[in-house]
């Protein structure tokens, strides 16, 4: 991936979408992502476990959300924009195999920094509902 430039306060309003991205959620993206984030609950590595539990496969954890999360605003931001909070509710599960499809809309903007909220789905419905705050460069450096 090719970082873009930063884009900066002055080319940002309230409404821009951002533009969507998808998320292939293989078993390998599942279970490497868990044991990135320390989380080795069995239902993100095992599934057989995860069936015994009842669930229908392994899923992804809610760290790794949280990161595809501010991830999907960064990599639309840029490398110098400063991420000054990330807050997410989980909906339906992302299970292996899903696709997890992103789609965000600038909200506000408030002393410097930018609220763009991030919504994303895959075909059971809502996976994460987010929120992320980001300040941008005043002018193009």
């Amino acid at each position: 991936m090719t970082l873009a430039r930063t884009r900066t306060a002055g080319e940002v309003a309230i409404g821009d979408s951002l533009p969507e991205e998808r998320i292939e959620a293989t078993p390998t993206f599942i279970v490497s992502t868990a044991i990135a984030t320390r989380d080795f609950q069995d239902v993100h590595h095992d599934r057989d476990l995860a069936h015994a539990k009842g669930s229908k496969d392994i899923f992804l954890n809610i760290l790794t959300t949280t990161g595809l999360v501010q991830r999907y605003v960064t990599d639309w931001a840029g490398p110098e924009a400063l991420v000054r909070g990330v807050s997410i509710k989980l909906g339906v599960p992302c299970y292996a195999y899903d696709a997890l499809t992103m789609h965000g809309q600038v909200l506000e903007r408030g002393d410097g920094v930018f609220v763009v909220e991030v919504l994303g789905r895959n075909q059971l419905g809502t996976h994460v509902t987010g929120r992320v705050r980001l300040e941008l460069p005043e002018e193009d450096r």
